[in-house]
């Protein structure tokens, strides 16, 4: 099969592999049908990197398939069904596991071969820029066929978005700034519009990406590269925004600024090698709230309801879609901000 390998220093290079085979009880052959570029995988490729991968695995962590072929345990699966994936799904023996925190898997950190980093399928073990992928049975979730399989390539990033979400307690009426309008700043913003925010300020230099933040319900989009972006929030909020989500990376002191007295501000953007400087005074005065956010514990059976429900504007999301052949040009358009999800279909 063709396949996507990262090869290091900046390098994914499309290649021939074999297509795997159930090995284990707990294996599932799925066919890939939908998997989305990541800004993770973008950050793979950086050169320095920022983010860690192992050298010699097809990327691709988000992702959807249909069922091929089960182990002997995998016994709720059957060939034909449809299904997403959750890319790092924990062991569930582990100490971490055992104790409701299955994102700091013991065995799965032990494999990637990095502290503190899960070892998830698609950056530390063979992903979905394929044909073809293993996925342990306890990582799938059922999903109803009339789902398009391009918007169920974005079940993993929704999943963290609606984890971190969880933590925020957003009520109808509370003010939100989301900083960034790229596919997670966008998930957050049509999220937290169905949570009834408001008003929902998104800052993004991009016009192209202001313009989806719109689509996905910000009752305001800013350039802060042309705009004063404090003042507008201080004109739409009177004090500060209640919360303020960090989707980018670098600007968690921006958000600091932003928010309230007593206000929350969460840390979901994931760049490695952002070293802000944090006035700590600001956090003791405002008695601010910081959170962080990574990936979506304990959320893949609430994601397949929402994408069977189409209660989200997802296609909005989904910008792009193109064969496995053309996956340069997908991280291209993204590199230049011309393209907000791209899915590739293998």
């Amino acid at each position: 099969m063709k396949a996507a390998v990262f090869e290091g220093n900046g390098k994914l290079v499309l290649t021939d592999r074999p297509q795997p085979k159930v090995m284990k009880p707990t294996d599932v052959l799925l066919r890939v049908q939908g998997v989305g570029i990541c800004g993770t995988d973008l950050h793979i490729l950086q050169v320095p990197p920022a983010h860690p991968a192992r050298l010699g695995i097809i990327q691709g962590h988000e992702f959807t398939g249909e069922v091929v072929e089960v182990g002997s345990a995998a016994g709720e699966f059957s060939p034909g069904d449809q299904v997403i994936v959750d890319p790092h799904p924990g062991c569930g023996q582990c100490a971490q596991c055992r104790n409701g925190f299955p994102d700091q898997c013991i065995t799965l950190i032990a494999a990637s071969g990095e502290p503190g980093h899960p070892g998830t399928i698609g950056i530390f073990s063979d992903g979905g820029f394929a044909t073809h992928v293993i996925v342990p049975f306890y990582g799938l979730y059922k999903l109803r066929k009339h789902v398009p399989t391009h918007l169920a390539a974005l079940a993993e990033p929704l999943a963290c978005v609606l984890h971190s979400v969880g933590k925020l307690g957003v009520k109808p009426g509370d003010s939100v700034v989301v900083l960034g309008a790229g596919p997670i700043g966008c998930l957050f913003t049509a999220v937290l519009r169905a949570a009834g925010a408001s008003p929902l300020i998104v800052a993004e230099p991009s016009a192209y990406r202001r313009e989806k933040a719109k689509q996905c319900g910000a009752t305001r989009v800013v350039d802060p590269t042309k705009e004063d972006l404090a003042a507008i929030v201080r004109e739409e909020t009177g004090d500060g925004a209640d919360v303020v989500v960090e989707a980018v990376g670098p600007l968690l002191v921006t958000a600091m600024h932003l928010a309230r007295f007593a206000g929350t501000v969460l840390q979901f953007g994931h760049d490695e090698l952002a070293e802000p400087k944090v006035p700590m005074k600001d956090i003791i005065k405002k008695e601010l709230t910081i959170r962080g956010g990574f990936i979506g514990r304990y959320s893949f059976s609430r994601v397949a309801r929402i994408l069977e429900s189409g209660a989200l504007p997802l296609d909005v999301v989904v910008t792009h879609r193109m064969p496995l052949a053309d996956v340069h040009k997908g991280l291209d358009l993204l590199r230049k901000q011309l393209a907000l999800k791209v899915v590739i279909e293998p």
